[in-house]
């Protein structure tokens, strides 16, 4: 048995029951007790073309009372290995994009004060820029596994610096990655440019298209990955729209021709073993699926990133 906060059990109340948290934490650690956070940031000021990623964070809670504590792919037992609650959500300004993002710098930063690793639920990709600015103040430039299907490097976005598809591009600019240790995995579909891809692969980032990856397990390829990344902190950020619209079509952005359910699977899973310093699931609009196949899975590899992070024991 374990003291650790813990997901509330489908035996001890109907799982259509309970708090509105993710899995049904407790939801009242106080930050000083706490390993990890799991962070709402219902934020879609950046979005280029359709809105709603305001509502993702409350989507994946929704769907994540579906899920049990122990991870038996993995072995991984996260709530007894660590201290993991729902935080709630950063107080987003709905009505000024430079407002809110200072708002998320700033929570993040408190967060971080308190040396816990946060796990983000968004919001759009924006979001990934002030937690990055807040993760690197502590720990340095960091290594980053970026899944999406966009590499989210523009200069700008109808005259706008700060948008969901430039948060990569200030990044380099604000030295907040160690471009050495880059990979954007799943970046496909059509572009503005015939070079649109080319200024990551000028960074040294490892591109890694779409097209490379089907109809194979990306366990070798992540490997690779793993091993270009390691050395250092390391932050994932996942954009539901690197899987194929088939299994995520509620997105802003989605794109044909994405990763597998499983082959996001094998890239969460590569990352155990990493020094993992914050993670985020992003870009999950629930009002473009009815059927809520998208803010499930999403929840699910939410959960996932859980069961990798470092002092997670796994089961013998």
């Amino acid at each position: 048995m374990t003291d650790n906060p813990q997901p509330l059990g489908g035996n001890e109340l109907p799982r259509f029951g309970g708090p509105g948290t993710f899995m049904r934490l407790p939801g009242t650690t106080s930050l000083d007790d706490l390993d990890v956070a799991v962070v709402g940031v219902p934020f879609d000021l950046g979005t280029s073309l359709r809105p709603g990623a305001r509502f993702g964070p409350r989507g994946i809670r929704n769907d994540s009372i579906l899920i049990r504590p122990y991870n038996m792919a993995t072995r991984a037992a996260p709530f007894d290995s660590l201290r993991i609650d729902d935080t709630g959500d950063v107080a987003t300004n709905a009505f000024d994009k430079n407002d809110s993002i200072d708002r998320i710098d700033s929570h993040y930063r408190d967060l971080l004060d308190h040396d816990v690793i946060p796990v983000s639920l968004g919001g759009d990709h924006t979001i990934a820029l002030p937690i990055l600015r807040s993760i690197t103040a502590k720990h340095g430039p960091v290594g980053l596994i970026h899944v999406d299907a966009h590499t989210d490097i523009n200069d700008e976005m109808f005259g706008e610096k700060i948008a969901h598809g430039t948060p990569f591009r200030r990044a380099v600019e604000e030295g907040l990655l160690d471009c050495d240790r880059v990979a954007q995995i799943g970046v496909r579909a059509t572009g503005y440019a015939a070079d649109d891809f080319d200024w990551s692969r000028d960074q040294g980032f490892r591109l890694v298209q779409a097209e490379e990856c089907w109809h194979q397990s990306l366990i070798p390829l992540m490997e690779e990955i793993t091993e270009k990344v390691g050395g250092g902190p390391v932050y994932l950020s996942f954009d539901i729209d690197g899987l194929d619209p088939a299994y995520a079509p509620g997105t802003g952005t989605p794109e044909i021709g994405g990763l597998t359910v499983a082959q996001g699977l094998e890239i969460i899973r590569a990352c155990h073993g990493l020094d993992l310093v914050g993670c985020d699931l992003v870009e999950v609009a629930p009002v473009y699926d009815q059927t809520g196949v998208t803010t499930f899975t999403a929840a699910n590899l939410v959960y996932e990133m859980l069961c990798v992070l470092p002092g997670v024991e796994r089961r013998a």
